[in-house]
């Protein structure tokens, strides 16, 4: 096997030389037949976010489109814990899973051309963070102050697929604070 990539729905595997077909699927029915599973991690990692419009400019926007106050929104966003499903699109970028129903909003029609590090964003059914600055095409709500991706860590991100995401709202005066001395999340089981 030279590489396996997890995606959402999805698991695709590569192979160093071509397999009969037969092979492939006796392979594809052990998979099936797999009883045992890895229970979820219950390590919930506290981020703490930003949702002031100055950060999250298509948070305005958002609120109206869904019929909502800025503060319920928010509300809502920040109330769920989110499973980290993959990482994807960037180093770093995490896909959660959990966000309410209500916020569902398609990814835009054009992408911005630049969105900040840290920038908190929905896109379809998911919220996600951007680690690095970078187009994008999901809406942004807030930003984190905290460090994502960190090439010079081992790993580079300090959560894995299975954990747990809580976004706790912060001020832009203590966004402001904690983006001088970056720190890292703390979680807790």
């Amino acid at each position: 096997m030279l590489e396996i990539r997890v995606g959402f729905k999805t698991l695709g595997i590569s192979w160093k030389s071509k397999l009969p077909y037969k092979e492939v699927q006796a392979l594809m029915d052990q998979f099936e037949e797999m009883e045992e599973y890895s229970p979820l991690s219950n390590k919930v990692w506290q981020i703490p976010a930003c949702y002031d419009v100055e950060l999250g400019r298509d948070l305005e926007n958002l609120a109206i489109a869904k019929g909502l106050e800025v503060k319920a929104l928010i509300d809502l966003h920040s109330k769920n814990n989110y499973r980290l499903h993959f990482y994807g699109f960037l180093p770093g970028f995490m896909y959660l899973q959990g966000l309410p129903n209500v916020l569902f909003t398609p990814r835009k029609s054009v992408p911005d051309a630049n969105v900040p590090a840290g920038s908190i964003a929905i896109g379809g059914n998911q919220t996600g963070i951007y680690p690095s600055d970078s187009p994008g095409g999901w809406h942004l709500i807030g930003q984190t102050p905290i460090i994502l991706f960190d090439p010079s860590n081992n790993p580079p991100v300090w959560a894995s697929p299975g954990d747990l995401i809580k976004f706790n709202p912060i001020t832009l005066e203590e966004f402001k604070s904690i983006q001088q001395d970056p720190q890292q999340p703390v979680w807790k089981e």
